[in-house]
């Protein structure tokens, strides 16, 4: 394993920040996607002999997934598997959860983080994440999201694969939102139904 240790080394030296450039405008968030992360590594990876595969395993409940690095020597170095559950029994569900699995098992196995995450920013959310929603809370956000449209639906689950560990600081927030977007999307169909009647 002396070769692929030694690249991997060069290469993290390498590596640049996983930028937030994607916006998510219905919660007013940005967060750095799968595309940025990969960028942030892959080049260095590359020059230093080292090819990024990220394999899935059986899973059925949601995604496993292993992110490993082999080298051009032959030498291979897995960073362990990582499972995210399926927020829904659904082709989407598990996009969005896969999505998320190979976002964040890259962002550990390679040591990157966020641009403007530091120690200061996740010893706050440790502290804010210490309540979670209800499993009534939860279950009434499912409601909601029932009424909205199919790209809120989606931005939700990817941001949401596992509501269970929503802070609870953030679920009135959020919910007021998916209320609103639910009932626009309502009018919106009744008004499209008494028009072509």
């Amino acid at each position: 394993m002396k070769n692929i240790y030694s690249a991997f080394v060069k290469a993290q030296m390498a590596f640049a920040p996983a930028l937030k450039t994607s916006k998510n405008p219905h919660f007013k968030s940005q967060y750095a996607d799968l595309a940025t992360c990969v960028e942030a590594v892959i080049d260095a990876l590359n020059t230093n002999g080292i090819a990024l595969l990220q394999p899935l395993h059986e899973d059925s409940t949601g995604v496993t997934v292993e992110t490993l690095f082999i080298h051009e020597s032959g030498e291979q170095l897995s960073a362990g598997k990582l499972h995210v559950p399926a927020a829904k029994q659904d082709p989407q569900g598990y996009g969005s959860a896969l999505t998320y699995a190979r976002r964040y098992s890259l962002m550990a196995a390679c040591g990157i983080a966020p641009e403007d995450d530091d120690g200061n920013a996740a010893s706050r959310q440790r502290q804010q994440q210490t309540r979670v929603i209800t499993q009534a809370q939860a279950s009434r956000l499912k409601g909601l999201l029932s009424a909205c449209p199919e790209q809120v639906i989606q931005r939700f689950t990817n941001d949401w694969p596992d509501t269970s560990v929503m802070p609870a600081d953030q679920y009135d927030a959020i919910a007021s939102s998916l209320q609103r977007a639910g009932e626009k999307y309502q009018d919106m169909l009744k008004e499209k139904e008494n028009a072509a009647a």
